[in-house]
């Protein structure tokens, strides 16, 4: 206990602890008054206040200057303490999420046609191409891989990209809340703070962005749409199917093959900075889906890498039963999604299974989870028959509906300047309360019997019902 020497009360240690903090505070706020570099403010902070940390403003500063000179970097780096370190990046992170919301739902709104989110989004454009006619004998599938498209976009290209992109969509110089002006600001400082250091020398990242980052991840999707302008023209004036899913771009041609390699051989040496390698065939792999042509007509099928294990979260695992139910479901679903002959849907149906059965899975458990399935989309049939036709209406049914990952992405396309939040319909149903902590009392069936508590070994009697 300690007592305050203004008026003699008593105060706890933590009290204590934050009055000296709101004294700190002064002290720092004095410091931004008279002026001085941020390396000496860093400096000064650290004496004055070792175990509190420094405010945002003086982050703000800060990362400014650091981002002049690798040398003052090397100097804090070396002066300041972890926490400070931790903190400084923390703020440099903020900067990148407070952007990314901004510019990536006018992104996937204006590159929504050309842009894949999945592999259902390619199965149903596919599908989509073959309703309409285009689809023929001579179809063929181009598959492309962009060659370190992070770690290569230029620095200079990528910023004059990114201020093409704003003018262009921008709503009275804004995108959103944010002026252009600020958004290339803060670009500038991601892409020129990108240090590292390997065997006790410091590097500048002069190309490309980090990686993870999700603000590079728009700016390496912005560069790419400035370069994929002219192929996406040349589909589109051909009926073609043209789409990119990050680094993976999936073509569709009826074109001659060595007309098309000549087309993407000269996309290839368009760009120093964007490399890719290309695959032409009636039978291509892309993300998780073989895609084929088999005389005039499409098939499509789950993809599995030859290196892929069968292995999913044990069934003697401690997560919650739903969760656990939930996987053979999902399973199922996505095979009913992907395969286009039932014939096909069977065989994953019974590589799901063994699967299943390697991980634990009981046989009773994993059937009533089919059954469950065929029953809530009135498709028994397909179960004990194999039905077709039962199966086609499925797999449209289930093909139309929109993933949470595209309920997700709908959501972010709303602009929040048009549209607030406060008056946007919400997804919850305020009539049904959900537990937040729901009792399970399978968990205790695999609960260890005895476990050990500083050191002393406790034995438990457990008995469930």
């Amino acid at each position: 206990m300690n007592r305050d020497e203004n008026n003699g009360t008593r105060l706890m240690p933590h009290a204590k602890r934050e009055m000296k903090l709101a004294r700190n505070l002064l002290i720092a706020q004095g410091l931004f008054s008279y002026g001085g570099t941020p390396y000496l403010i860093l400096v000064i902070w650290q004496k004055v206040a070792p175990q509190a940390p420094p405010p945002e403003s003086l982050y703000l500063i800060a990362a400014d200057f650091i981002s002049l000179s690798i040398t003052l970097l090397i100097i804090v780096h070396l002066v300041m303490n972890k926490e400070m370190k931790d903190a400084l990046i923390n703020y440099l992170k903020k900067y990148q999420q407070r952007i990314y919301p901004k510019i990536a739902p006018i992104f996937l709104s204006v590159a929504r046609e050309t842009t894949f989110i999945n592999s259902i989004d390619v199965i149903r454009k596919l599908e989509k191409d073959v309703e309409d006619g285009h689809f023929r004998p001579t179809t063929k599938f181009v598959t492309m891989d962009v060659t370190d498209l992070y770690t290569m976009i230029p620095r200079q290209g990528t910023l004059e990209a990114l201020v093409g992109f704003c003018m262009k969509h921008s709503k009275n110089n804004r995108i959103g809340t944010l002026y252009i002006d600020h958004i290339m600001k803060i670009a500038r400082l991601i892409l020129d703070t990108n240090y590292f250091a390997y065997y006790d020398k410091y590097y500048k990242q002069i190309r490309g962005g980090a990686m993870g980052s999700a603000f590079t991840r728009v700016l390496a999707n912005i560069y790419m749409y400035e370069w994929e302008q002219d192929l996406i023209k040349y589909q589109k004036s051909k009926n073609e199917i043209y789409g990119r899913y990050i680094d993976d771009i999936f073509m569709t041609t009826n074109e001659p093959e060595h007309k098309i390699c000549q087309i993407l051989d000269k996309e290839n040496n368009k760009n120093v900075n964007i490399k890719i390698n290309y695959q032409i065939g009636i039978s291509v792999d892309f993300l998780d889906v073989t895609i084929q042509n088999v005389n005039n007509r499409l098939r499509t099928v789950l993809y599995h890498k030859l290196a892929a294990e069968p292995y999913i979260l044990p069934f003697t695992s401690e997560h919650p039963r739903h969760i656990l139910r939930n996987i053979p479901c999902t399973a199922i679903l996505r095979a009913a999604k992907i395969c286009s002959d039932v014939n096909d849907f069977n065989v994953e149906q019974h590589n799901i299974m063994i699967s299943l059965l390697l991980n634990g899975y009981p046989p009773k458990c994993i059937d009533k989870c089919f059954q469950h399935f065929f029953k809530l989309n009135a498709a028994t049939s397909v179960l004990t028959d194999l039905n077709e036709r039962t199966y086609q209406h499925l797999h449209q049914k289930l093909l139309r509906q929109p993933t949470r990952r595209e309920k997700q992405l709908n959501i972010r396309l709303i602009d929040l300047i048009e549209a607030p939040t406060v008056l946007q319909s919400k997804i919850w149903d305020k009539s049904i309360m959900y537990s937040r902590y729901p009792y399970n009392f399978t968990v205790l069936a695999v609960y260890p019997n005895n476990f050990t508590i500083g050191g002393n070994k406790i034995l438990l009697n457990i008995t469930t019902n």
